[in-house]
């Protein structure tokens, strides 16, 4: 759907743009589903329709080959997305094998696409294997392991994605919120918002030592915000209340100021915890006898 330009020199525009504002393309994420992931729905609809021709079995075998396949072809975009999102995280469980599941249905729907050209039973299932293993190589398989830093143990591992997870759940629908009332300078303030959480999240994932001072933000704060980003939608949709978006808008602001000022803070521990155990490490060294030659940097 096209979407009207929203800028300094637009008719709803602003003429004081920030800095922040003016960077559009901070914090842009490109599509995963690309159109090789949705050409695969052509096949299917053609299959629908060249089935019509046969009789009432190649009638059916069509109809259920062409579901199977436009299934496979959904899974297919929601793994894409998924894939993208832990390629993106430092930290992330392994998803869904989405995927893997669209190419047996790739599979399985040529098989039952075939039995309808009389290919026979043999003939079909080596063209199922063949278009199963073409998919794999088109597309690939899902990301099967869990990933994080190799010094934090499994379970902090887990905890931390767990949030993350569950962060970018509140942000998702804020943004779903934000395009249902049709508002787009609404919308390209919830984005910036995004960007300021998200480089909180970035920072947990870093060190996630951090999980727990930032837990009531990436928790409690983020769902209040969704929760908000709902109701606005609901009151917006009806009644284009511009007291309810003023406020809206305003608590955006609150938001991305507090949630600015927590990720810097939480880089100052970070470096001030790096000082402690470099001088910690030096005590040590002198201790035993270990003599560091400091350059004018040190």
């Amino acid at each position: 759907m096209a979407k009207r330009y929203g800028g300094k020199y637009s008719p709803d525009g602003s003429s004081s743009t920030s800095g922040s504002e003016r960077s559009g393309f901070q914090g842009a994420r490109v599509t995963p589903v690309g159109a090789r992931a949705n050409v695969m729905f052509v096949p299917a609809i053609v299959l629908a329709f060249t089935s019509l021709r046969g009789g009432a079995t190649d009638f059916a075998l069509g109809l259920g080959a062409a579901a199977i396949w436009v299934f496979g072809a959904f899974l297919l975009r929601e793994g894409l997305k998924a894939q993208a999102a832990y390629n993106e995280r430092k930290i992330a469980r392994p998803p869904v094998p989405r995927k893997i599941a669209a190419a047996i249905l790739c599979g399985l729907g040529t098989v039952g696409a075939m039995m309808t050209h009389d290919a026979g039973l043999i003939g079909s299932l080596i063209y199922g294997v063949g278009a199963f293993a073409l998919h794999i190589a088109a597309f690939g398989i899902d990301p099967l392991k869990a990933k994080g830093a190799e010094h934090i143990d499994e379970f902090q591992q887990d905890r931390v994605a767990r949030v993350v997870d569950e962060a970018e759940a509140y942000l998702t629908s804020m943004l779903e919120a934000a395009r249902r009332s049709g508002d787009r300078q609404v919308e390209g303030r919830v984005e910036r918002f995004q960007i300021s959480a998200r480089k909180l999240i970035r920072t947990v994932e870093d060190d996630p030592r951090d999980l727990t001072a930032a837990r009531k933000y990436l928790g409690v704060y983020l769902m209040g915000a969704r929760d908000a980003a709902v109701k606005f939608a609901d009151i917006y949709t009806r009644s284009r209340d511009t007291s309810a978006r003023s406020d809206f808008m305003m608590l955006l602001t609150d938001l991305e100021e507090s949630f600015g000022k927590k990720t810097q803070a939480l880089l100052l521990d970070t470096n001030s915890d790096l000082t402690v155990e470099i001088d910690v490490l030096r005590d040590r060294l002198q201790r035993e006898g270990v003599r560091l030659d400091r350059g004018p940097n040190s």
